[in-house]
């Protein structure tokens, strides 16, 4: 292979499911980030739907315009699946028929008691002259074809099949070509809005043109990152961010939960096995969601006591002894009621922390006195409760995902406090 200064790079992505709004092209979002860390670009990226002939005009292009062209998707053992044939049949190539494929493909079916489906053999074909990319979590085979002074690199579609191929057999030998050094830092905060922390660091933007900073916003959470390029090392890329990231960790303070990629749940399921404490957790409008989130972090049973989902009133009355004029005075959503969960719940299991959420996710059962968005989160421990109310904004999915986030910082911010009193 050879990639030099003025080698074109483009990047297929080939499937019908990607031209509708119901699936997203992130395979070549993957692929431009790790060839970007090598400070190598891509020149073009296109879409294809299953259609031969569609394929077939979008290869002929690519292979006109570009040096290096990434094919993803197509590989699989349905008729629809084309991408294979198409390359082969435009580069004026055979398939050829590899029995060691076919044998590792029956092989994954034998381990899980099922009998290898027939139109699996059509992947044990690969194009002549080309190089088998061994897929350990799949049955579609990738491909590496130099044809003249063209390369193309065939992979299969699914994320977790294509990162570990790319990974293991693309990308070391692309590192031979990298032409810069880049380091990336990513600080996650909570707890301050998007325009109040780009109020906050107004006057630390970086100047200098080798370091970035952005800021990307999600649900609950707003991520800073930092990036920057060396033309002499990883080393050099690296230390060019430490200034930066020292005086947003200063600015910021708390309000940063993780500087090294972890999410919230771990960060507080970190916090509470260093404070050996025990959680409990009662949901309402969140219909599970922090629970998930919680034992979704390997070894959470160290900590993890319980959790109800106490969707109805009468659930509520049932499982957590809340008195049910409680919820006929205030209602169910409201600061007495999450504060009754809170308490609730730790008692019935014993733990030393417990928290609740109750709300309307809508997109209906609000009211001009309780709107849509209204969430309380309860924190309970020995000696005290804490209650916050919330108007979360967006739809159902966005206000669950927000409850569930703010659950959680709130255990977190009440841990660290602790962890400063011992």
């Amino acid at each position: 292979m050879k990639l030099g200064e003025n080698s074109r790079i483009e990047i297929i992505a080939v499937g019908n499911e990607l031209l509708t709004p119901y699936y997203q092209d992130t395979d070549s979002i993957y692929i431009t980030q790790r060839l970007n860390d090598l400070g190598i670009e891509i020149n073009f990226k296109s879409i294809v739907g299953d259609s031969r002939d569609d394929l077939a005009d979008c290869i002929s292009s690519s292979l006109v315009r570009s040096d290096i062209i990434f094919l993803i998707g197509g590989l699989g053992p349905t008729e629809d699946d084309r991408t294979r044939e198409v390359v082969a049949s435009t580069l004026g190539k055979k398939l050829i028929f590899e029995e060691k494929i076919l044998n590792k493909i029956r092989q994954r079916f034998e381990l899980r008691g099922f009998e290898m489906p027939s139109v699996n053999n059509k992947q044990a074909y690969i194009i002549e002259d080309s190089s088998i990319l061994e897929n350990k979590h799949g049955t579609a085979p990738g491909l590496w074809l130099e044809a003249g002074d063209k390369l193309l690199i065939l992979l299969p579609g699914p994320p977790h099949e294509i990162k570990p191929m790319f990974e293991n057999y693309v990308w070391p030998r692309f590192l031979e070509f990298q032409k810069q050094f880049v380091a990336r830092r990513v600080l996650k905060t909570s707890g301050l809005t998007e325009s109040k922390i780009d109020s906050i660091l107004l006057d630390v933007y970086p100047l200098q043109p080798s370091v970035n900073l952005t800021t990307l916003a999600y649900p609950g959470q707003i991520e800073l990152h930092l990036f920057s390029r060396s033309m002499e090392s990883h080393k050099k890329a690296d230390e060019a961010l430490n200034d930066l990231e020292y005086d947003l960790q200063k600015r910021l303070g708390d309000n940063i939960f993780s500087s090294s990629g972890e999410e919230l749940e771990e960060v507080v399921g970190s916090l509470l096995r260093q404070a050996q404490k025990t959680l409990s957790i009662a949901e309402s409008c969140t219909g599970g969601l922090l629970g998930h989130r919680i034992t979704n972090v390997s070894g959470s049973s160290d900590y993890f006591q319980q959790g109800v989902l106490t969707y109805s009133n009468d659930s509520k009355v049932q499982l957590l002894n809340i008195p049910y004029d409680l919820i006929l005075q205030h209602g169910a959503v409201s600061h007495e009621v999450a504060k009754a969960m809170a308490i609730g719940i730790r008692k019935i299991s014993g733990s030393d922390i417990a928290l609740s959420i109750t709300g309307i996710a809508g997109p209906n059962g609000g009211s001009p006195e309780k709107p849509v968005g209204l969430v309380y989160v309860g924190l309970s421990w020995e000696g005290d409760v804490e209650v916050a109310k919330n108007i979360f904004l967006g739809n159902r999915e966005i206000i669950k995902t927000q409850s569930s986030q703010k659950a959680l910082d709130m255990l977190r911010r009440h841990l660290l406090k602790y962890q400063k009193k011992r």
